[in-house]
């Protein structure tokens, strides 16, 4: 069987970044079992060929309406795959869907029939609103950082923004490269439309929404953009640990070193 990919090298690259990214979740600890969601808007690299292919799966409905996806093509990570799997074979485990004109359902159109994740309506929620902001970002990402989630059992660390400020004291990168730093986001039952909608109303605000005792939400041009903002909260979250572990509190950077760091780096105040 011959894979849409075959061909089409923009596009084979796009998965090619989805399948590095979920092995890096992988050999993080960052996904367990079928842990996590992937799904990145492709349907800039979608071809006249690509448009015409005949649906895999029948008509399925997304659980809402949402008018900016009409005609808009998704690769998703399959519903209880594996990342470790995903990585290996990103076609096997993941799939290509198309938003149908009604805007409240999918078919699915290759390369095989791999239902999305489930938390598919959440993610096409999340990008049928950075669509109707004109946003770039493209891709989104839901994965469980060990460090960070640990950091949401603690109740100081819920607190608007003590979480951002922390991550951002630790080291100088955390700030230059997750400038709006992350939104807490309580406690709600996983895929329910309450932790949609929260989600989407943080990422107006942060670079990343942080589930109370669950992960982190990432939205970025790319897959490996979003990836790149949680690896480097997650960093900060191990350097304030390890110093924890070796008995004292760190220090951190200084409000005044890190307005510093916001004017020479021309970052969001």
């Amino acid at each position: 069987m011959n894979s849409i990919l075959t061909n089409r090298p923009a596009l084979a690259y796009q998965v090619g970044q989805v399948a590095e990214v979920a092995g890096y979740l992988w050999q993080k600890g960052w996904a367990e079992r079928n842990g996590g969601n992937i799904t990145v808007n492709i349907t800039e690299y979608v071809d006249d060929a690509l448009r015409a292919l005949p649906a895999l799966s029948e008509i399925k409905p997304i659980g809402t309406t949402l008018p900016h996806l009409k005609g808009c093509y998704f690769f998703c990570k399959g519903t209880n795959r594996r990342m470790r799997d995903l990585a290996r074979w990103p076609m096997d485990n993941g799939s290509v869907i198309r938003i149908l004109d009604d805007c409240a359902s999918y078919v699915i159109i290759a390369d095989k029939e791999v239902q999305p994740t489930s938390e598919l309506p959440s993610h096409l929620s999340v990008h049928n609103h950075l669509i109707a902001k004109g946003s770039p970002y493209k891709a989104s990402l839901h994965t469980h950082p060990i460090e960070l989630i640990a950091m949401t059992h603690s109740k100081k660390y819920l607190e608007k923004d003590v979480a951002t400020n922390l991550l951002w004291s630790m080291i100088p990168e955390t700030k230059a490269f997750c400038p709006r730093g992350v939104g807490i986001i309580p406690y709600e039952l996983p895929s329910s439309v309450k932790l949609a909608d929260a989600t989407i109303a943080a990422l107006d605000d942060y670079d990343v929404a942080m589930w109370e005792k669950h992960g982190v939400f990432a939205i970025d041009t790319d897959i490996m953009a979003a990836f790149d903002q949680v690896d480097v909260l997650n960093k900060s979250a191990l350097i304030y640990i390890a110093a924890k572990n070796m008995g004292f509190e760190p220090d951190g950077m200084t409000r005044e070193q890190m307005r510093e760091l916001t004017v020479a780096f021309h970052l969001p105040k």
